[in-house]
């Protein structure tokens, strides 16, 4: 298997074969998963020289999924994404840093609404193939923890057993595959 030190290039994420996701504990109970269902990114990958690597990601608020449209309306609403004022998240990457031959940090700026925060993420590495088209693929899977209400995500409603309907820490989750390109 290639490792990461090899790799060098421009990689496009394929929104058809990743995901972008996160999971929300729900009246205290039990999780809530969803993911941004359009989005797009290019990385630029310097397995010799990580500081020459970057990471630009753009997702589409409106596209948010939980498999339940009322949940979903919600969350587009002014209650918390706003999506109408605030159309996009953006991750953009500050600093690449190689732990190990599988492992990578990627640390950026991810701005939800109008707020701007610096987030790290630790992804493993999961390989690199040519796929049955002739594309080049990696991929690299990752997830990080955010409270929410750093980026102005407040709303929520007290329950009658104590506790709250939606936990302030969010895990965001990654499963990505990037294509290299020409």
């Amino acid at each position: 298997m290639t490792d990461m030190t090899s790799l060098k290039g421009t990689y496009a994420l394929d929104p058809t074969h990743s995901t972008v996701g996160f999971v929300a504990r729900h009246a205290m109970i039990t999780k809530v998963r969803g993911s941004v269902k359009e989005f797009e990114g290019l990385a630029t990958v310097d397995g010799q020289n990580p500081d020459a690597s970057s990471v630009n990601v753009t997702m589409q608020v409106a596209s948010i999924d939980t498999r339940n449209g009322d949940r979903d309306g919600h969350l587009v609403s002014g209650d918390f994404f706003d999506a109408e004022k605030f159309p996009t998240i953006t991750f953009t990457s500050t600093k690449v840093e190689v732990t190990d031959a599988d492992s990578v940090e990627i640390t950026g700026d991810l701005t939800i609404k109008d707020v701007t925060k610096s987030v790290t993420v630790p992804f493993e590495f999961t390989g690199a193939a040519t796929d049955p088209f002739g594309n080049e693929r990696i991929g690299f899977e990752g997830k990080t923890e955010v409270n929410r209400r750093d980026f102005g995500l407040t709303w929520n409603a007290a329950l009658d057993t104590g506790g709250v309907l939606v936990s302030e820490k969010i895990v965001l989750e990654f499963e990505i595959s990037a294509i290299k390109q020409a």
